[in-house]
């Protein structure tokens, strides 16, 4: 499969055969358990001392005549603080479990439920990677992706868009008008990484802004460039993640470089 080098001016210039992994067969449900091995979240519960650092003195007795009984006062079995003390007499408070105050959680969220302990093998992970890398080569998946762009929008397209490496020298404006003029009007939505406020009651609980993805640039391994209008990524970093997180069918964009680097690589170092 080969594909046309865009220049500076927007241009096809000189063909570059694409490596083997675009054409590769896509495995969807590898793809997903991959992603779901890759998942983290970061683990939170209460102090595994709270509600506990006080002297409770343990269960109450409630025979007659021993030291610290509750015999015949009509007081309950639960651990009890002491707060004052007259010989054998005691004032004192129910504390360290969970239905009196001050007391610990009855069931707290777990660290441990929130450690991933999925695994992937290698195998796997490589049909993953060119799974998700022919995907950016697959009009269907893009098109299933987006909801803005549809197959007729991309049928005049070549996919993956390909760029010459010295288009990352331009300034900012001239790149982002080249990109807009090789992606086309109706593409245009999608390049630029947009953030807002979410609607309803996710706004007080953690999550009140939403984001798209954006387009993805991959850059060769010794190029450079500074935006945030898009995520960037170098090809010695990609992975399953960058490319198919939220779906398959990433809108994406190579350096010359990023595709010659992926035609030599061998699956150790990936």
């Amino acid at each position: 499969m080969k594909m046309k080098i865009i220049d500076k001016e927007g241009k096809a210039t000189k063909e570059i055969t694409l490596p083997k992994c675009f054409n590769a067969k896509i495995r969807e449900d590898i793809v997903a358990k991959v992603l779901e091995a890759k998942k983290t979240m970061q683990p939170y519960s209460p102090s595994p001392v709270a509600g506990k650092q006080q002297s409770d003195r343990g269960k109450i007795r409630h025979r007659r005549h021993v030291w610290q009984t509750h015999y015949g006062r009509g007081l309950s079995r639960v651990p009890r603080k002491v707060m004052s003390r007259r010989g054998t007499q005691f004032n004192w408070e129910a504390s360290g479990v969970p239905h009196v105050k001050g007391g610990p959680r009855a069931h707290p969220p777990k660290v441990v439920s929130m450690i991933n302990s999925k695994r992937i093998n290698k195998k796997e992970l490589k049909i993953a990677f060119e799974s998700a890398i022919s995907a950016t080569a697959d009009k269907k998946y893009i098109d299933k992706k987006y909801k803005n762009i549809s197959e007729k929008d991309l049928q005049e397209k070549n996919v993956p868009f390909v760029i010459a490496s010295d288009v990352l020298n331009l300034k900012t404006n001239q790149r982002l008008n080249l990109i807009k003029k090789i992606l086309g009007d109706k593409i245009n939505s999608i390049i630029k990484r947009k953030k807002s406020k979410r609607a309803g009651v996710g706004k007080l609980r953690g999550r009140k802004h939403k984001k798209n993805a954006g387009m993805l640039l991959v850059i060769g391994v010794k190029e450079k460039i500074k935006t945030t209008m898009f995520d960037v990524i170098n090809v010695k970093e990609l992975g399953v993640m960058d490319l198919a997180q939220g779906g398959l069918g990433r809108l994406t964009m190579f350096t010359e470089g990023a595709i010659k680097y992926l035609g030599k690589l061998k699956w150790k170092q990936i």
